[in-house]
């Protein structure tokens, strides 16, 4: 048996790239190892094309965007599922200083073409602190990530193409123009495996630069407003009288436990904005796959052509991957170039044999 492709990991990289490669024709497998812990189980989700306080652009914003809206509500089409919500995000401004910050960074059309104006500050006002009102960023959203990994993993189950299961890459019979796994020659193996990327002994010598994040699921029964509102931290709402706070950024004590400490830190946060009652029902953890120089981790292998890695994108997998994934896909089947700041080429200084 042969097939072109098999893909290891299935969280939101394995998820996109996989389904890219099946609609340009090829033949894909698709494992996961379901006892292995996953960030896209953890993630929020959200899609925002301006982040900080200087509202800077998520890179390659003008491509990423259009482009993702489109890659997600195609699959949605497609299969007859929703997943992905088109959410403006709201940011209350803290001051009357902050305010003229933002309104003078909102001068810059690059800024400019993201932000909705004007703003009904009254919407948000019963439920979150916001007195001297607050702007809202356009083109983003979120997805819904546990459901999204399940409906592509249903995909390729219905089509005899998944693998449940561990695929370690001393498993792989490696060799110039193809691997063999379990009886099955593949033209390439792609490992999208997150975190555990630094456990592969053929992409260890990546830069990673692991963080850990820790996100809150609260019922706040009136809590009434539909977008996305964010102050130094998110409340996305996920269903009526159902929100998601988050999140922590830690990048040492890197495992999946969840603290008090970060229950704290984002209850204390959130006490600030949140006007209504709230109760928190779960916590969660995740270890966000962020690499040294913050750009994603893709290409093929220095010295082994049939191998290649899709993963290092942080915490802005859900943007990133769909552009991405095309752009490898153009690569591995069409020749195109990379993205050159994606290519792990950047790194190639320090493999060593």
């Amino acid at each position: 048996m042969t097939a072109d492709f098999l893909i290891v990991g299935q969280g939101v990289a394995g998820s996109v790239l996989a389904w890219t490669l099946d609609q340009r024709g090829c033949s894909v497998i698709l494992a996961d190892d379901p006892t292995q812990p996953s960030a896209s189980a953890v993630a929020a989700g959200i899609v925002n094309p301006l982040t900080g306080r200087k509202l800077v652009r998520t890179w390659k914003a003008d491509d990423l965007f259009p482009f993702l809206h489109q890659f997600y509500t195609g699959i949605e089409q497609e299969l007859g599922v929703q997943f992905f919500h088109s959410k403006s995000i709201y940011r209350p401004f803290r001051s009357i200083a902050e305010q003229a910050d933002y309104l003078a960074l909102m001068a810059d059309p690059d800024v400019r073409q993201f932000v909705s104006q004007p703003v009904d500050n009254e919407l948000y006002s019963s439920c979150i602190n916001n007195p001297f009102g607050g702007l809202e960023v356009t083109q983003a959203g979120w997805l819904d990530l546990t459901e999204f990994v399940r409906i592509i993993k249903g995909y390729f189950i219905r089509k005899n193409q998944y693998y449940e299961g561990r695929v370690s890459d001393n498993d792989l019979v490696i060799s110039d123009k193809k691997v063999a796994w379990q009886g099955i020659q593949f033209g390439k193996v792609i490992f999208c495996e997150g975190t555990q990327g630094q456990e592969n002994t053929l992409f260890s010598y990546l830069p990673y630069n692991p963080v850990k994040g820790q996100i809150l699921t609260a019922v706040a029964e009136r809590y009434s407003i539909k977008n996305i509102v964010n102050q130094g931290l998110f409340i996305l709402p996920i269903r009526d009288g159902l929100i998601r706070i988050g999140a922590t950024y830690s990048w040492h004590d890197l495992d999946w436990q969840t603290t008090d400490d970060g229950r704290e830190f984002l209850e204390s946060k959130v006490n600030s904005i949140l006007t209504v009652p709230y109760q928190i029902v779960a916590q969660q953890a995740g270890i966000r796959p962020s690499t040294k120089d913050r750009r994603p981790f893709i290409g093929v292998h220095p010295a082994q052509p049939a191998v290649g890695i899709f993963g290092g994108m942080g915490t802005k997998g859900v943007s990133l991957a769909p552009y991405l994934a095309e752009q490898f896909a153009r690569h591995l089947l069409d020749g195109e170039e990379l993205e050159p700041e994606a290519n792990i080429s950047r790194c190639v200084s320090l493999y060593t044999r």
